[in-house]
């Protein structure tokens, strides 16, 4: 019997409905050679391939009431952040125009910060905790931000030395994060 339970695993599997052509998967699945999982017989590689598809394939943005837009790519599986917690977040920030201005990822660590009391942007904070339409984000979810200049830097832009700015005034900035989770 334990060569059995050494070999057999058992995984649970969530899978939530992002529109008619995509699935995300919320928890890694595993499956052996004739195992089903829930009895859709998906086995990693063809759960890795269609998460995979659900991350790149362009994504519908839901607009909330503030102007914040956003487009989950995964959703997470564990909790969500909450006011004032210490979490840690990875990103590539874009403008309008696809110019990658910042990317956590380059630096190889992700973002660590308290989320809901103004360390980020408050299109950030919105567009993580949840507010104002915005579900809140779960741990291990993908979701694309399109950030209003009222919620970024506003008027004054970003990143400004002699003229010139990383970040210009008034613009739309476009971030695409991975809530890692709790610091």
């Amino acid at each position: 019997m334990k060569g059995i339970r050494d070999k057999i695993k058992i995984i649970y599997i969530y899978i939530y409905i992002v529109s008619d052509h995509e699935l995300s998967f919320v928890q890694p699945a595993s499956c052996g050679r004739r195992e089903a999982i829930i009895g859709f017989g998906f086995c990693i590689g063809l759960v890795d391939n269609v998460s995979a598809l659900a991350e790149t394939s362009s994504c519908e943005f839901s607009v909330s009431p503030s102007g914040l837009a956003f487009c989950d790519k995964v959703v997470g599986y564990g909790p969500a952040a909450v006011k004032g917690q210490l979490i840690k977040a990875h990103y590539v920030g874009k403008l309008e125009n696809g110019k990658v201005f910042d990317s956590s990822y380059n630096r190889g660590k992700p973002l660590t910060f308290r989320i809901g009391v103004g360390e980020v942007i408050k299109g950030w904070d919105q567009g993580i905790i949840g507010s104002d339409g915005v579900p809140a984000m779960l741990t291990g979810g993908k979701r694309t931000l399109k950030i209003p200049p009222e919620l970024a830097y506003g008027d004054r832009g970003a990143g400004c030395k002699g003229g010139s700015c990383l970040i210009p005034p008034a613009s739309v900035l476009l971030f695409d994060i991975e809530f890692i989770g709790k610091a």
